[in-house]
């Protein structure tokens, strides 16, 4: 986790380092008054991507701290069985997630392209989203 840490508060100070030299080439490069030489998009896009990678880095820093040790993933010596035994209950066989995102796809694009494949898209995200939360309930493995 210590590793995680310190790659996130990189990425910080990377993408603010390249933000300030982004700025600045733009004011060298180009005539006029200062605020029609600074590329505005690319300047707040770097400075905004240095914030965000600031707030994992802090977020991932206070739950290393409030763990209170390693965890077994960060440990080289550890083995498999040292880790927590219960993960969850997952499907690998199940289809559901793979339509659920093509209804979210259709959806939003019936967003950016054109109003009438919306209603499509929602109503293959409903059929997806239930048949995803009840897939245990009908068919081979049901309970």
């Amino acid at each position: 986790m210590r590793t995680h840490v310190s790659l996130w508060w990189v990425l910080t100070a990377f993408f603010f380092i390249v933000g300030i030299i982004y700025t600045t080439w733009n004011i060298v490069g180009h005539t006029g008054d200062i605020v029609t030489r600074i590329e505005w998009v690319g300047t707040v896009v770097l400075f905004f991507t240095s914030f965000m990678a600031a707030l994992i880095a802090f977020f991932v820093h206070r739950v290393h701290r409030a763990q209170g040790g390693e965890l077994p993933e960060d440990v080289l010596t550890s083995e498999i069985d040292d880790g927590d035994p219960e993960l969850g209950e997952f499907s690998p066989w199940s289809w559901w997630p793979l339509v659920l995102a093509f209804a979210g796809g259709v959806t939003i694009l019936g967003l950016a392209v054109g109003w009438f494949m919306f209603p499509i898209g929602a109503a293959i995200l409903v059929v997806a989203l239930v048949g995803w939360v009840y897939e245990y309930y009908r068919g081979y493995f049901a309970h």
